[in-house]
């Protein structure tokens, strides 16, 4: 009843909907953010010093006093009466010392002038109100601080605008005071300078300046300071100096309306906006720091978690190895089962090379599941007694090896994809490890046939880079998520004892092994029994594959998601196995794509060396780790001159698979199988010609 329940879901599955919405109108708002933030806090298009003064300040403003307002392009200074002082403090909003700055204050009864950075500004917008509410005046200092005569026009113009839309959404005021950044005394407003003050007076900005730092206070001064705690000993020190006589505000105290205007709703919301697009860039910011040293941490922990256990593969005196004294050679008879949908392109050269094997006791069933090709005919054709083809309605792969195990006459089953052709010796030798009585199942070493294209090499490092140095992993760690459907052999009491292959899950042979764990086997890795495979050559086939790979997994770990909890060696192959897969499968390839957005930040705003450095850097240990692989898989170490070009495209292809299965899983999306072209190719890396060519797989 179940397995016919299961074929019915089987029929009634559906394409894979594409929940990309979210990611969409996600990834566009978190980068707009990043821009917004990488633009105000790096000041990209702005200058961080002054340009050398190219023409003197006029020399009537230079003897006058340091407020400068503009009529009709003539400029007009004023100064402050005497024994009068007007505290200004440039920066800002700064979360340690404008508090202190305002108790001060406030225990003097005095009032100030803060020239406010709209970047600080909006960041503590509670403090601009604080200084609003206590009766200071707010003055701007641009948003960023930059240097207004170096800036382009664009930038000069956005940095008064920006910082007018903070002060309306914190505050629901507009200034009109303005100091130029990188200024003291009027006579350093020159060149450059001098121009960008004559653009701001003439958009109404009143401009102040600073006394020269020895004029006598009992002249009337203002007096500048930044807000740190240097400004907080200074403004003690004048609060405290008896010679002075008032302390009054920059307008107050040269007689002129007060500078603040209030601002319409709309401003309001506007203003409102900014500060929160601001503070989203600047938790963007502090949240993918942290995300980019995890993530970067996972990385190296698996690559060096898989070259140290590699390297304990290779060293380590198993007791499971041909050549094991005490270990006989297993030469009992073997049944091959090889399910096969549409696979005329590839299944005469998989049948064939089976039978050209060395091992001579077999029994092959190809099991057609419902094929609409030849797939049947050409099996039944090739003529050799050891074949049997078996015809059934589709129903999945699972079902069709469950057709297979209960028509097989040994004890010892291989599984075979029918896009596989297996290397003459390698029957024997994937079958030699269950001489071990605790062995219920072994890996084989699935190898890319067709890696002549790119996209083929690309597919071919991960198999040896990261299927394999896994699966080395793996064994020392006694966890074997997955034997592989490509290349496999299981006792056959085994596969009877966990009910055969479950068709609950997409990625059959994942459930089974999980299973095959918790039944209490052992499963091991024969990296010298040898298949080749046919690998998606479009990057959709890549897509459809990987996807169904990927959303399987998630099924078959959900399933055995109790094996955590359990005892023995049971539970303590589940929590290792489960556990790697959901910090390396599943949570890295979820934090890529934050990792390359703030990369591409970092190019951006941090300095390209820098990130350039990174990058190589993280590069140059991953060519070193998959040369070691190949190296240990007996590959040429040439094929890593593709590596560098699979973090641009491949990498992110697969971490969108990783996306797209977690969403589609937990909103409970059904898929089926998909087809994918094949061409048979796989037989020509072992000699064998390429007998059929059309469209195959599922």
């Amino acid at each position: 009843m179940r397995r016919r329940a299961n074929r019915a879901r089987h029929r009634k599955s559906r394409d894979p909907r594409g929940h990309w919405l979210l990611l969409i109108l996600v990834l566009p708002v978190m980068f707009g953010a990043l821009l917004f933030e990488g633009w105000t806090t790096h000041e990209v298009d702005a200058a961080t010093t002054r340009k050398d003064c190219a023409a003197p300040v006029p020399g009537s403003v230079d003897k006058g006093g340091p407020v400068l307002r503009f009529h009709d392009g003539k400029a007009a200074s004023s100064a402050m009466p005497a024994r009068t002082v007007a505290l200004t403090y440039d920066g800002g909003p700064d979360p340690v010392w404008t508090p202190r700055l305002l108790d001060l204050l406030r225990a003097h009864h005095a009032h100030a002038t803060f020239f406010l950075r709209g970047a600080q500004a909006a960041q503590h917008p509670d403090l601009v109100r604080r200084i609003r509410d206590e009766g200071h005046q707010i003055g701007s200092n641009t948003y960023t601080g930059a240097a207004m005569g170096a800036s382009s026009p664009l930038r000069a113009s956005m940095e008064l605008s920006l910082t007018q839309k903070v002060l309306a959404g914190s505050a629901g005021i507009h200034t009109k005071l303005l100091r130029l950044p990188q200024t003291t005394a009027v006579d350093t407003m020159c060149g450059a300078e001098w121009k960008a003050a004559e653009k701001a007076g003439a958009q109404g900005y009143t401009l102040v300046a600073a006394d020269r730092w020895f004029r006598n206070p009992s002249q009337g001064v203002i007096r500048q300071f930044s807000q740190n705690a240097l400004a907080y000993l200074g403004t003690k020190e004048l609060l405290d100096n008896p010679k002075v006589a008032k302390f009054t505000t920059v307008t107050a105290g040269v007689r002129q309306p007060a500078p603040e205007e209030p601002v319409p709703g709309i401003e309001r919301w506007s203003g409102t906006a900014l500060i929160w697009a601001k503070a989203l860039g600047h938790a963007f910011i502090g949240g993918m720091a942290w995300v980019l040293a995890v993530a970067g941490g996972l990385g190296l922990l698996r690559l060096a978690m898989l070259v140290f256990f590699a390297r304990t593969h290779v060293r380590r005196l198993t007791r499971i190895r041909p050549g094991a004294t005490w270990l006989r050679e297993v030469t009992d008879p073997v049944t091959v089962l090889v399910p096969a949908y549409n696979e005329e392109a590839g299944i005469e050269s998989t049948v064939r090379s089976l039978l050209a094997s060395t091992y001579r006791r077999l029994q092959v069933i190809v099991i057609d599941d419902g094929s609409t090709d030849g797939t049947a005919d050409i099996a039944a054709r090739i003529g050799d007694p050891r074949v049997r083809v078996i015809r059934q309605a589709n129903a999945g792969k699972a079902a069709a090896l469950n057709t297979g195990l209960a028509h097989a006459r040994y004890e010892i089953v291989v599984m075979v994809d029918a896009d596989t052709v297996f290397e003459p010796d390698a029957v024997y030798r994937l079958i030699q490890p269950l001489a071990h009585p605790a062995v219920g199942a072994v890996s084989g070493n699935t190898k890319v046939g067709n890696r002549r294209r790119l996209l083929g090499r690309w597919q071919h490092l991960e198999y040896v880079f990261g299927f394999n140095l896994d699966r080395r992993m793996f064994e020392v760690l006694e966890c074997m998520p997955t034997v592989p459907g490509a290349i496999g052999a299981f006792r056959r009491d085994a596969l009877r004892g966990v009910g055969g292959v479950s068709e609950d899950t997409l990625a059959e042979d994942t459930d089974l092994t999980m299973a095959l764990w918790q039944a209490g086997w052992q499963v091991v890795y024969e990296e010298s029994a040898i298949a080749w495979t046919e690998v998606p050559t479009s990057l959709s086939q890549l897509w459809r594959q990987r996807y169904r790979w990927c959303y399987g997994t998630l099924q078959a770990m959900w399933k055995h998601r109790r094996a955590v909890v359990q005892r023995g060696p049971a539970g303590r192959s589940g929590r290792r196995g489960l556990s790697y897969l959901v910090l390396f499968q599943v949570a890295l390839p979820l934090f890529a794509p934050i990792v390359d957005i703030f990369a591409l930040y970092g190019l951006l705003f941090l300095g390209p060396w820098q990130s350039a450095g990174v990058w190589c850097g993280f590069l140059l240990v991953q060519l070193i780790c998959a040369g070691y692989a190949l190296r240990l898989d007996g590959e040429k170490l040439r094929a890593l001159w593709a590596m560098p070009f699979q973090l641009f495209v491949y990498r992110q292809l697969m971490y969108l698979v990783v996306i797209q299965s977690v969403v589609a899983f937990l909103l409970g999306t059904r898929l089926k199988w998909h087809r994918m072209h094949r061409s048979g190719t796989a037989a020509q890396q072992i000699g064998q010609p390429v007998a059929y060519r059309s469209l195959s797989s599922r």
